[in-house]
C-alpha cells in the first residue's frame, strides 16, 4: 500500500504490531503521546518529536529564536499530556550550509528561554550537516508515579470533556503569516504590519505548554481519566480519545472556546472560523476528560467543558441552532 494511503496513524499501527514491549521495565509503548519506562523503581516518561523545514516551519516568517523555543514546547506538551512533569531534553539538529553560526546560536537562545521558563535541563544531543534546510529532533523526559499516569484509553461514559484554553488562534495565525509571505513575494517593498495580529500569531510562533493545568490537578488531588495534547486539531485528537476508549461523544458549538480575534480574523481571511477551531492544529492545549464529581471539585476558568463522552459510538457536534452533525476529522495528517 502507498504510504499516502496508509497514513500516519495507519503506519504507527503497523509499526506497533511489530514492536510489542519485551522488557518488564517498559510500561507503555507505542500508541500514546509518550512512552513510560520504569527505571530503578521510578517511572520515566519519554517523548520525541521532529520539526522539518518546509513541513513544520517556514523560516521566511518564523523567527529562528521562536523556533528554538517551540522545539522544546512541543515535546514538553506531550509529557504534560501524560500527567507527568518534564525535567530534561535531548536536542538534535541538522543544518545546511546556508545557516550562519550566529543564526544557530540564536536558535539555542530560544531553547534556553524555554528551558529556563519550564525548569528543564538540556542534556546534550547531536549536530549534523544537511543537504537541504534544517531538521530538529527533540526528546523530552519526565517523571510520574505509576498510579497517576493518564492515557488516551481511560475515558468513561458521562465524563466531562474539557480543553485548557481557546482554540483556532494557531491556525488562523498561520494563515495570516502565509498571506503576508505571499504579498511580500509579489512586492518585496511591501512590509507587513502585524501588530493587530499579535495575539493570533503568538499562538503559532510561541505556544505554551500547559504545565499549569497539571499543577492544578496535583494540588487538588485529581487525576483525569484520559488526556491528549491538541497538536493535530481538536477533531482529530478527540477522535483519538474516543476511539482509544471505545466511546462516542457529544460536544457543543456554543461551548467551544473561541476568541474574538479568531472570529474577526477568520472573517477577514474568508475562512470558516468553526473549521479553524475544530481542525486547526498546533494548539498544544490539553484535551482531557474528568468524572462529573472531579470536574465540580476543580472547576475554574482554565478548565473549559465542551461536552461529554457517551456509551454509544456516535460522534456528535451540536450546532448553535440545536441541530446535530456527525463530527468528521479534518485535522493535520502526514503523508497526505
Amino acid at each position: 500500500m502507498d504510504i499516502y494511503q496508509l497514513g500516519e496513524f495507519g503506519l504507527i499501527d503497523e509499526i506497533k504490531k511489530k514492536f510489542p514491549c519485551k522488557n518488564d521495565s517498559s510500561l507503555i509503548g507505542i500508541g500514546d503521546d509518550a512512552g513510560v519506562i520504569n527505571f530503578r523503581g521510578k517511572d520515566t516518561v519519554v517523548s520525541s518529536d521532529m520539526l522539518i523545514e518546509g513541513v513544520h516551519f517556514d523560516l521566511t516568517y518564523f523567527p529562528i529564536k521562536h523556533l528554538g523555543y517551540k522545539s522544546v514546547i512541543v515535546n514538553l506538551s506531550d509529557i504534560y499530556s501524560m500527567n507527568a512533569i518534564p525535567s530534561q531534553i535531548i536536542l538534535n539538529i541538522a543544518v545546511s550550509s546556508k545557516f550562519r553560526s550566529d543564526t544557530i546560536l540564536e536558535f539555542y537562545e530560544g531553547v534556553k528561554i524555554a528551558c529556563d521558563e519550564y525548569n528543564i535541563d538540556l542534556l546534550g544531543g547531536d549536530t549534523s550537516s544537511s543537504i537541504s534546510g534544517m531538521t530538529i529532533s527533540c526528546t523530552a523526559l519526565g517523571s510520574i508515579e505509576e498510579k497517576k499516569i493518564v492515557r488516551r484509553n481511560g475515558a468513561k461514559a458521562n465524563d466531562v470533556i474539557c480543553v485548557s484554553g481557546d482554540l483556532g488562534r494557531s491556525y488562523v495565525g498561520l494563515r495570516i503569516l502565509q498571506r503576508e509571505k505571499s504579498n511580500f513575494i509579489k512586492d518585496p517593498k511591501n512590509q507587513p504590519n502585524l501588530e493587530k495580529y499579535k495575539n493570533i500569531i503568538e499562538k503559532q510562533l510561541r505556544p505554551k505548554a500547559r504545565g499549569d493545568i497539571i499543577d492544578h490537578f496535583l494540588k487538588n488531588d485529581v487525576i483525569p481519566n484520559s488526556m491528549i495534547d491538541i497538536s493535530d486539531g481538536l477533531s482529530s485528537d478527540l477522535m483519538h480519545l474516543s476511539d482509544s476508549s471505545n466511546l462516542g461523544f457529544k460536544i457543543f458549538e456554543e461551548k467551544l472556546p473561541i476568541s474574538n480575534d479568531v472570529m474577526t480574523t477568520a472573517k477577514e481571511l474568508e475562512i470558516d472560523y468553526l473549521s479553524s477551531v475544530l481542525n486547526g492544529g498546533e494548539e498544544y492545549e490539553l484535551l482531557f476528560s474528568l468524572s462529573p464529581e472531579d470536574f465540580k471539585k476543580i472547576e475554574n476558568e482554565s478548565l473549559i467543558p465542551i461536552g461529554f463522552f457517551t456509551k454509544n459510538s456516535n460522534k456528535i457536534l451540536v450546532n448553535n441552532d440545536g441541530s446535530e452533525d456527525e463530527l468528521k476529522s479534518f485535522g493535520w495528517k502526514h503523508f497526505s
